[in-house]
């Protein structure tokens, strides 16, 4: 009996230390990798379809609105890149201004929206368009630029330059460079 409990924790032992071995020479093991930060900055973390997203400003009005049939976020960045995003900007007074684009990135926690490909800024009440590449608003500023040409549209004037600003707030636009224009006369009826 005696050579039989020897055997039995001989083998056993010898099960553990073959176990003990193998975990040791096993390259799938554990490993400690340290995390890619950059990579894991690009990670999203929403991926919504047919979003709305509203920003609000200190006061607590709103300060823009932007939906777009796909937004994915990026809390790393706090950006949000959307495709076909139409966005409703509010001056000081509550007036809304549209802009949409191709494509667009909003940071979320500066309010700076980038709108790119076919961009194009609306005043509804003023009855006026802006049409360009590539379209930069700060929220916080109130102020649309774009330093790719422009043209600017209030039928039946059309004007054109090499960058542009517009401030929400004082309904002011400013051409810059290259500007070319065609205004025709005023025609009175009889």
């Amino acid at each position: 009996m005696f050579q039989r409990t020897k055997k039995r924790v001989g083998l056993t032992a010898l099960v553990v230390a073959l176990g003990g071995l193998l975990v040791w020479l096993d390259p799938r093991g554990p490993e400690d990798r340290p995390v890619d930060e950059e990579a894991q900055a690009e990670e999203p973390g929403h991926v919504l379809e047919n979003a709305e997203i509203t920003l609000f400003g200190e006061t607590g009005h709103i300060q823009q609105s932007l939906s777009a049939p796909l937004l994915v976020y990026i809390p790393q960045s706090t950006q949000a890149e959307v495709t076909q995003p139409e966005a409703t900007l509010f001056d000081s007074d509550n007036r809304e201004w549209l802009a949409h684009a191709n494509e667009g990135v909003l940071n979320t926690a500066t309010q700076a929206l980038t709108l790119s490909g076919d961009a194009q800024l609306l005043a509804p009440t003023e009855g006026w368009q802006l049409d360009t590449e590539l379209l930069h608003y700060d929220g916080v500023a109130r102020h649309v630029w774009s330093e790719a040409p422009a043209v600017f549209q209030q039928p039946p004037q059309r004007m054109s330059a090499s960058r542009m600003d517009v401030w929400l707030d004082d309904s002011q636009v400013r051409l810059t460079d290259n500007v070319r224009g065609h205004h025709p006369p005023a025609t009175q009826n009889p």
